[in-house]
C-alpha cells in the first residue's frame, strides 16, 4: 500500500486515476438515480429542493470534473508514454503531485455534504450573485470552490508534464507523424486546458473574494456585473466540453482502426481536425449566453455552426476505416458503434441550439439536458467503457468477459436512449431543466415515468460490468500480450508493461509499429 501512496511510476497513477474517477463515478451515478427517483412523479416529495439542488449540482460537477475529464487524462497518463516509447513521463514527481490533488479536490468537494448548510446547491455552473449569497451557500460552497481550484491546478500540472513527455521524450523512429491519434488528441486537449482552466482557477479566486473579503467583482448592486461572471466561467466552460470529448476521439479512432484491422483513415486529416475543434472551441463560448442580449449572437452562432465542421471529419474518417474492414464485433467496438450513434445525435441537436431563435426557445429547458448528456454521456461515456474493455488486459493483464461485456453494453445503450430521448420531448413541452418538482400537464408524467425506468436499466448495465471487472479479475485468465492485435506501440510490451515499459524497443517505421513488427515476424518464419 505504501507504495502506491508514495509512487512516481506513470502507470501506477494512471491505474489510481482510473480508480479514483470511476469511485467518482458510481457516487454520481447514485445521485443520478435521486435525481431520477424524485422526477419520476409528478410534485413528488422525496425530496426537498434545497436537497434536490445539493444533489444535482454535485451530480454534474462529478461527472464533469471528476469523471470524464480526469479519467482521459488518467488513460493518457497510463498510455501516452507506451504510445510513444518513452520509459516514463518528464516529470514523475510533478504527475505523482497532480494525481494527489485532483483526488484530494474531488473529496473536497464532496465535503460539502458534511457541512451544516449541506454541499454547494447553486449549479455546476455556480452563476454569481446567486452563489455570493451567504444563505444556502454557505461552507459546502466554499469547499466546492477550493475543490475545483485544486482540480484545476492538477489538470494543468499534469497537462504540461504530458505535452513535455510527447515533445521530447519520443523514442528513436517516433516522428510526431507516426504517433497514435490517441496521443495527438491529448496533444489538442493539452493545448486547450492551458487556455481554458487559467480563467476558471481566475473566476473561483475572484468568487472567493467577493464571498469573504469584501470584493464586488460580481454584485451589481456595488457596481460589479454578474456577466463578468458567464463570460469568465463560459471561457472556460465551453473549451471544457471539448477537454471532455477530444481524448475520447482518440479512444474510438484506437478502437475503430484495431477491430477493423485497417490503418486509420485520413491519418492527418484526424490531427488536424483535433486542432480545428480546439481552435474553434475558444471562439464560441457565448452561445452560451444568447439570452443574456450582451454578446453578439450571429458571431457566435457562426463560430457554433462552423465547428461542426472539423467534427463531422471525423466521422468520415472513422466510417472510412471501417469501410470494407475485416470488422470484429468485440466489445469495445460495440461501445464505439454507440458512442458514434449517440454523439451523432448530441451534435445535431447541438447544432439546432447554435441557432439563437432556437435557443430562445430551449434555454434552461431539458432540451439542453438531452443535448448535454447525448454528448458527455452517450458520447464520452461510452467511449470510456470502451477504453476499459479495451485496454484492460494491458493494464492488469487480465481480459474481461465477452458475454457479460456485451451483456452490459445493450443495457447502457437502450437504458441510455430510453433515459435521454424523452427529455428533448420534455423540452419541447416546456418543462424547465434544475426543478425538483413539475405539475401533470401535458404527457409530462409519462415522459418522466420513462426517463426514470431508462435510468433503472443503465444502472444494471454499470452493475454488471463492475461484476465483469471482479469476476475476470478474481479469475485472472491468461491473456496474450496483444489480444485484440492493435496497431500501435503499447501492444508491442508485456501485459502489464515492465517498469520502464519495454524491455527492447522494436524498430519504428510506421504509424503502424505493432502490425510492421508482426509482419516482420511472419517473414522470419518462412
Amino acid at each position: 500500500m505504501i507504495t502506491w501512496l508514495t509512487t512516481t511510476n506513470h502507470k501506477k497513477i494512471g491505474i489510481m486515476y482510473i480508480v479514483a474517477t470511476m469511485t467518482f463515478f458510481g457516487i454520481s451515478g447514485i445521485l443520478a438515480m435521486l435525481i431520477r427517483a424524485q422526477l419520476a412523479v409528478p410534485n413528488n416529495t422525496l425530496l426537498g429542493p434545497h436537497m434536490y439542488d445539493q444533489i444535482f449540482t454535485l451530480h454534474g460537477t462529478a461527472m464533469i470534473f471528476l469523471v470524464i475529464a480526469p479519467f482521459g487524462i488518467g488513460l493518457a497518463n497510463f498510455l501516452v508514454p507506451l504510445q510513444i516509447g518513452a520509459p516514463d513521463v518528464a516529470f514523475p514527481r510533478l504527475n505523482a503531485a497532480g494525481f494527489w490533488l485532483f483526488a484530494l479536490g474531488g473529496l473536497t468537494v464532496l465535503m460539502g455534504l458534511a457541512t451544516y448548510g449541506g454541499a454547494a446547491a447553486t449549479g455546476w455552473t455556480a452563476y454569481a450573485p446567486l452563489s455570493e449569497l451567504s444563505q444556502g451557500t454557505g461552507a459546502g460552497q466554499d469547499l466546492w470552490i477550493i475543490g475545483l481550484l485544486m482540480t484545476s491546478i492538477s489538470t494543468i500540472v499534469t497537462i504540461i508534464n504530458l505535452l513535455v513527455t510527447i515533445f521530447l521524450f519520443r523514442a528513436p523512429g517516433m516522428t510526431m507523424f507516426r504517433i497514435p491519434i490517441f496521443t495527438w488528441e491529448i496533444v489538442a486537449t493539452g493545448v486547450l486546458i492551458l487556455m481554458a482552466f487559467p480563467p476558471l482557477a481566475a473566476v473561483l479566486f475572484m468568487l472567493l473574494i467577493d464571498r469573504h473579503l469584501g470584493g464586488h467583482f460580481f454584485d451589481p448592486a456595488m457596481g460589479g456585473n454578474p456577466i463578468l461572471y458567464q463570460h469568465l466561467f463560459w471561457f472556460f466552460g465551453h473549451p471544457e466540453v471539448y477537454v471532455l470529448i477530444l481524448p475520447y476521439f482518440g479512444i474510438i479512432t484506437e478502437i475503430v482502426a484495431t477491430f477493423s484491422q485497417k490503418p486509420v483513415f485520413g491519418y492527418v486529416g484526424m490531427v488536424i481536425s483535433a486542432f480545428a475543434i480546439a481552435g474553434l472551441s475558444l471562439g464560441v463560448w457565448a452561445h452560451h449566453m444568447f439570452t443574456t442580449g450582451a454578446v453578439s449572437n450571429p458571431f457566435f452562432s457562426g463560430i457554433s455552426f462552423l465547428i461542426a465542421i472539423p467534427t463531422g471529419v471525423k466521422f468520415v474518417n472513422w466510417i472510412g476505416t471501417m469501410w470494407k474492414g475485416s470488422i470484429l464485433l468485440e466489445t469495445p467496438m460495440l461501445f464505439a458503434i454507440g458512442f458514434m450513434l449517440n454523439f451523432l445525435i448530441g451534435g445535431i441537436t447541438g447544432i439546432l441550439i447554435a441557432s439563437p431563435p432556437i435557443d430562445y426557445a430551449a434555454h434552461d429547458t431539458y432540451f439542453i439536458v438531452q443535448h448535454f448528456h447525448y454528448t458527455i454521456g452517450g458520447g464520452s461515456m461510452f467511449a470510456l467503457f470502451g477504453a476499459l474493455f479495451f485496454w484492460f488486459p494491458k493494464i492488469f493483464g487480465v481480459r474481461l468477459n465477452e458475454t457479460l461485456g456485451k451483456i452490459s453494453f445493450f443495457l447502457l445503450f437502450i437504458g441510455f436512449n430510453v433515459t435521454f430521448l424523452p427529455m428533448g420531448f420534455m423540452g419541447l413541452e416546456g418543462m424547465a431543466r434544475r426543478v425538483y418538482t413539475y405539475p401533470a400537464i401535458a404527457h409530462l408524467p409519462l415522459l418522466n415515468a420513462i426517463a426514470s425506468a431508462g435510468a433503472a436499466v443503465m444502472c444494471a448495465g454499470v452493475l454488471v460490468s463492475l461484476a465483469n471487472v471482479a469476476v475476470s479479475y478474481l479469475k485472472r485468465a491468461p491473456v496474450p500480450d496483444d489480444p485484440w492485435r492493435g496497431y500501435s506501440l503499447e501492444w508491442l510490451t508485456s501485459s502489464p508493461p515492465p517498469e520502464f515499459n519495454f524491455h527492447a524497443l522494436p524498430p519504428i517505421r510506421s504509424k503502424n509499429p505493432a502490425w510492421d513488427f508482426d509482419r516482420a515476424q511472419d517473414a522470419a518464419a518462412l
